[in-house]
Parts: C-alpha cells; structure tokens; sequence
C-alpha cells in the first residue's frame, strides 16, 4: 500500500547522473559528481509528511526554482530514477544513511549539516548494488 503523501516517513531518492559535473551546492561550494548513481536520504517527518518526495521531483523537473536544501542543488542536473520510502514518525534519517553508507561511498558533508554523519548522499556505479544498499537500510532500520 502506498503512503499518503501527507503521512511521515523516511525516503531515499535515487538519481542517475549522466556525466561527470561540477556543481555549486550552496554553503559548500563546488563540488565535483562523477557520473553515475546517487542515493539522498532525507526525513519528511513534519507537518507536510511525505510531500517533501513531491517537492524534491518538482526540484529535478524545473517546476520549483527555490534551493534549501544541498539535494536542491544537485537534482536539476540529475535524472529522477525512483524513491524508497518507509513510513514512520521515528527519527531513522542518519540510521538508514549510515547504513547505507556502510556499502556505497560518501560524499563528504552532503546533507548532513544538521547531524553528525559522513554523508546522506551515495554514490555507486551500479543502480542494482545501491538499489540493494538502499533497500536493505530501511529494511534494517525498522527491526
């Protein structure tokens, strides 16, 4: 069953990035991506729940101009593949990024300002192996 997009919950988005780039990610300048895959794990446990996936599409389609979170940034520049979601009012963001982090290399200081992990953004050259990675980290993060 799928979530209301208004109910809270815990994502991961899963971008491909075509070729390699340099992008100007707000407070943390440039920033070389290689091209591949990305995984961002992001928490949409406020009022607006799950809405927050919405915003973040919108981001990577154009629709929505206004950057506030370091994802903005990069969405534009990525193709949108799918999202993982688990719904849930508990705080599992930095469980289920470090989990997957455990498998798929970091990008250092990524979305992670207000938290003391690595990263909340991934990267892999295969979408099977951070398809895996990202599923089996909210699998784990709810036993």
């Amino acid at each position: 069953m799928q979530p209301q997009r208004n109910e809270p919950g815990i994502y991961t988005l899963m971008l491909s990035l075509p070729g390699a780039r340099k992008i100007t990610v707000g407070s943390l300048g440039v920033m070389d991506f290689a091209g591949g895959f990305y995984s961002y794990t992001g928490s949409a446990r406020g009022s607006g729940g799950l809405k927050r996936v919405d915003r973040h599409i919108q981001v990577s389609q154009g629709i929505e101009k206004t950057r506030r979170w370091h994802i903005d940034y990069l969405l534009p520049h990525a193709c949108f593949l799918e999202v993982f979601i688990t719904k849930t009012t508990l705080d599992l963001e930095c469980r289920i990024a470090n989990a997957i982090g455990k498998r798929l290399m970091p990008v250092p200081g990524f979305g992670c300002t207000d938290c003391r992990c690595i990263s909340h953004l991934h990267y892999s050259q295969v979408l099977e192996e951070m398809r895996e990675a990202v599923a089996s980290a909210h699998c784990a993060a709810m036993i």
